[in-house]
C-alpha cells in the first residue's frame, strides 16, 4: 500500500509512523486512520522492529480529529459511527502491538491527537507542546477513549478538569502530572527519543511482547488475578521461547546477550 497521508520509515530496529497532514495540523481523517492501521499492521508483522514511534510533520503532532469531516455529518449521521470505530480499532492497534509504542509530541496534541498519545505506551514531549482535550470548549464530548484512558493516566480529578474546562497543559505541565514521561526543549527532543531507544533496541521482542502484553491485560484485573496472570505468562514464556535461556547464559558468561 503506497501511502499518502502518513509516512513509514524503518531503521535501526525502529519503526517511525509520521503523520502527514501537516496543512492540517495532522487532523485524523478517515484516510489517514485507514493508512494509520495499514502501517500498524505492518509493523505488528515485522520480527526485526522493537519499537514503533509516532510522531506528526510540520508544527503538531495531531490537533484531533478533522472537523470538516464532522461539520459534514449532520447531513448524514450514519457517516458518525463507521469514524468512531476506525478511529477506536487504531487506538486499540497501538496498544495491542507486541512492542512499546512511544508518542513524540511536539506543537499540538488535542482532542483525538491526545487520545493518539494516550494509546501510545510512552510519550515523550517538548516542553512547549501544547495538550489538552478541549472537546468541551466546543459542545462535544470524546469518542477516542479519553474519558476512560486519562483517568487511568494522571487519576480521575486531574482527567475531570481537563475533560470539563478544555483547558491545555504545556508539555511541562504534562510531564509533572504524569500525563507524558519526560518533557524537554524542543531541541532535545529527538535526542531524548534517541535516549530512549537506545534501551530498547538491544532487549528481546519476544520479551518486550509479553511484558506489554501482560501489562495491558492484567491494568484492571484484582491484584490477585493479574498476579496469577503473571505467573502464567512467566511460565509459558519460559515453555516456548530461547530468549531467557538466552539471556540467563549471557548472564552467566558476562555477556551481552543476542536476540
Amino acid at each position: 500500500m503506497e501511502y499518502t497521508h502518513i509516512k513509514l520509515e524503518k531503521a535501526d530496529l525502529v519503526a517511525t509512523l509520521r503523520l502527514n497532514r501537516p496543512d492540517a495540523l495532522n487532523a485524523l481523517s478517515m484516510e489517514l486512520l485507514a493508512e494509520f492501521s495499514h502501517a500498524v499492521a505492518a509493523v505488528g508483522g515485522d520480527e526485526s522492529v522493537k519499537a514503533l514511534v509516532v510522531r506528526g510533520e510540520g508544527r503538531a503532532f495531531s490537533s484531533g480529529a478533522d472537523l470538516l469531516f464532522f461539520d459534514s455529518v449532520f447531513e448524514d449521521l450514519s457517516r458518525l459511527p463507521p469514524y468512531v470505530r476506525r478511529l477506536n480499532d487504531c487506538l486499540f492497534q497501538l496498544e495491542e502491538l507486541p512492542i512499546p509504542t512511544i508518542a513524540l509530541v511536539h506543537g499540538f496534541a488535542l482532542a483525538g491527537g491526545l487520545e493518539l498519545m494516550l494509546a501510545c505506551d510512552l510519550a515523550l514531549a517538548a516542553a512547549d507542546a501544547r495538550i489538552g482535550d478541549q472537546h468541551a470548549n466546543f459542545g462535544l464530548m470524546p469518542g477516542g477513549g479519553s474519558t476512560q484512558r486519562l483517568p487511568r493516566r494522571i487519576g480521575m480529578q486531574r482527567a475531570m478538569e481537563l475533560l470539563t474546562t478544555g483547558r491545555w497543559l504545556s508539555g511541562a505541565e504534562a510531564a509533572d502530572w504524569g500525563l507524558v514521561l519526560r518533557a524537554v526543549p524542543p531541541e532535545s527532543l529527538d535526542g531524548e527519543l534517541e535516549t530512549l531507544l537506545a534501551q530498547l533496541r538491544g532487549k528481546s521482542r519476544a520479551g518486550l511482547g509479553w511484558i506489554k502484553s501482560i501489562t495491558q491485560q492484567g491494568k484492571d484485573l484484582p491484584l490477585r488475578e493479574g498476579v496469577a496472570l503473571e505467573g502464567l505468562a512467566f511460565a509459558q514464556y519460559f515453555a516456548t521461547s530461547p530468549h531467557p535461556q538466552e539471556g540467563i547464559r549471557a548472564f552467566k558468561e558476562k555477556r551481552q546477550p543476542e536476540f
